[in-house]
């Protein structure tokens, strides 16, 4: 292999081991999640409380005449229910639910930008000292000499789970 073929494979592998993340802010905190999983981000609206529904469920919002549920997802990570301001947001986000595509929505505090966090700035959860249970983080990325909670949406924003949490809170 040439030296141009080589430099071509490492600056593939380079871009490869890169993933962009959506980052927003939640409380005192800066997450993100893989932005190959959101949909759009909509300035928070009208919700439409469901009765019996846990406090992370903060209703349904009608996106072009869809149904989507809307998760206050600091209540989810088991902190107080988001208070709404100016710029309070809702990711539209895909999850899977039976092996079909769902649409949820994520009310954050805001959001903040689109940045690319290359894999070797991804370090795995904490061990210790996270306010949300270990295996929602997928990991923590450095950005700019500070970390980002990654989010693993798969098991923070599990729609089977949350449809469990319903279910209880309905029979008790």
């Amino acid at each position: 292999m040439s030296q141009s073929q080589t430099s071509k494979s490492v600056a593939v592998a380079a871009v490869q081991s890169t993933a962009q993340y959506l980052t927003f802010l939640l409380g005192d905190g800066v997450f993100a999640m893989d932005i190959a999983t959101v949909r759009e981000i909509i300035q928070h609206g009208q919700l439409t409380t469901v009765p019996l529904m846990p406090t992370f469920v903060r209703g349904v919002m009608n996106l072009r005449g869809a149904v989507v549920p809307v998760i206050d997802l600091q209540a989810r990570l088991g902190k107080a229910a988001t208070t709404v301001g100016k710029k309070t947001c809702v990711i539209i986000f895909d999850a899977q639910r039976d092996n079909e595509r769902v649409e949820l929505g994520l009310m954050v505090d805001a959001v903040s930008e689109v940045i690319e966090i290359p894999a070797s700035e991804i370090e795995p959860p904490p061990q210790f000292g996270s306010a949300i249970k270990r295996d929602f983080i997928k990991g923590m990325g450095k950005v700019g000499g500070k970390f980002v909670i990654i989010l693993d949406p798969e098991r923070a924003l599990d729609v089977d789970e949350m449809a469990d949490l319903v279910e209880r809170a309905q029979t008790e």
